[in-house]
């Protein structure tokens, strides 16, 4: 049987799956980092929908989630989750982190989506760091797989060298113990 969750180290924006995640800012309106190469990649129909949502909802809130299309992307739709700024672990970031995973999971789930692929959320300009935010992120998604069968297959997709190497060693780790 295939692992349900897999690492690959790579291009979130070039990756055909349903649903890739983006690490987004509440605006939903782009920003840098992920969420600005998603909106490139994408083209202006993500962002379109993204003004519409917000237009009807208000701005995301720190570890909810929103769907749209995905333009010009290979996958089909664009979850857009807002995960917290790292302020030394004292303001809810770790919950805060397992809800943008988790509320992302469902939105899927919601949609009919069974392949679903997530960047490493708030490591970057949020400064969360990468070993705890990998930590959170492989239980959240280990705890929603537990109780799920219809998302089939949870991918991590890694930008950097040092975030991989970090997934690998916490996955092998749990996977051999």
């Amino acid at each position: 049987m295939k692992k349900r969750i897999q690492l690959i180290q790579g291009d979130i924006t070039k990756f055909e799956v349903d649903v890739i995640v983006n690490a987004a800012n509440s605006s939903l309106l782009g920003g840098g980092g992920v969420d600005g190469a998603i909106h490139r990649a994408g083209g202006p129909s993500i962002l379109e929908e993204c003004y519409t949502i917000r237009d009807k909802h208000g701005e995301c809130k720190v570890g909810e989630a929103v769907i749209t299309n995905a333009g010009k992307l290979p996958a089909k739709f664009v979850i857009h989750t807002v995960g917290p700024v790292w302020n030394g672990g004292n303001k809810n970031e770790d919950q805060l982190l397992t809800n943008a995973y988790t509320n992302s999971l469902r939105l899927a789930k919601k949609n009919s989506l069974s392949t679903i692929a997530f960047p490493n959320i708030s490591t970057g300009i949020y400064h969360f760091p990468k070993n705890r935010a990998a930590k959170i992120a492989i239980q959240a998604v280990r705890d929603f797989l537990k109780k799920d069968t219809q998302i089939k297959t949870v991918f991590f997709i890694c930008f950097d060298l040092e975030n991989l190497e970090i997934y690998q060693e916490l996955l092998f780790v749990s996977e051999h113990s």
